[in-house]
Parts: C-alpha cells; structure tokens; sequence
C-alpha cells in the first residue's frame, strides 16, 4: 500500500492538530513552557481575547494537557493556576522545534528572542530526529516511512 492508498482518517497528525493545532492554543503552551500560570498573564502576554482564552484554556484543561490548580489571594475571590501536565510537557520538544524552524526560515533582524542552552555544557540547544538504536540525527533521506499496522486502505 503507498501513502496516497492511506486514509487519513486516523493519521496521529491530524489527531494532534484538532488538539493543539490552534495559533492560540500553541502560543499558551508555549508560555506555560514558560512559567506563565494565571488567565489574566495570559491574557496580557499572548494579547488574546478572555473568550478565546477562556476557550483554549477549558481544552486543554480537558485533554489533560494542562490540569487546574487553586490559588486564592488574600481579600480575592479562589481562582485557578494553569500547568502542564506530564502530556503538556511532552510537547515541548515541538514548541522547541517550532522555536528552531522560525529562526531559520522567519528570524527577527534583532536575533532570536530566546537564548536557549544547556545547563550543564551551555551549548545551544536544538531538536533532531534520531535513530532510537544508534542515537545518530537523522536527515529525511535516511528514513524509511510505510504504513502501520492502524494503516486503513482509502475508499
């Protein structure tokens, strides 16, 4: 079967992206990778609106990508704090490589707006396909892509 055989039905892909394929959506995830916790820092740092926000928030909150936590602060009423959840943080190496592309291909004139780098050598960090026996990055050319086993033949 070649991939024009294969519905794309079930494709992980496309699953993903009804998930998190969103602008506002990848754009909280990234500043919860960040540290942001609160709806109105959200809020004010995405430059969203609070029905859209609200939205997105509920979403991800319910795909278990971020869970609630309450927070009160002294004289207001109990409100929630928003962090990723293991499944959240397993995007990251996306957000990462959404960093990458786009200081490639749509840098800023003024250089990357993140610095990212290695604790521990204080290299640059960058994310690479590779091979989960030899550890080796891997190019496109050196990949071999079939259908799977969840493969459905198009009708």
């Amino acid at each position: 079967m070649e991939w024009l055989d294969v519905s794309t039905e079930n494709c992980p892909v496309q699953r993903s992206l009804d998930l998190v394929g969103e602008k506002w959506t990848l754009l909280i995830l990234r500043d919860a990778a960040s540290g942001v916790r609160r709806f109105d820092d959200f809020r004010r740092h995405i430059g969203v609106s609070e029905a859209v926000l609200s939205d997105r928030l509920r979403k991800l909150t319910a795909a278990g990508i971020l869970a609630t936590v309450a927070y009160r602060e002294p004289g207001s009423r109990s409100r929630n704090a928003y962090r990723l959840t293991r499944k959240g943080w397993d995007l990251w190496p996306v957000l990462v490589a959404l960093r990458q592309w786009g200081e490639t291909y749509a840098p800023d004139p003024e250089g990357p707006v993140l610095d990212m780098r290695h604790t521990g050598c204080g290299a640059p960090v960058r994310v690479v396909v590779e091979c989960a026996e030899e550890h080796d990055a891997l190019t496109p050319r050196q990949v071999t892509a079939r259908p799977g086993p969840g493969a459905r033949r198009r009708e």
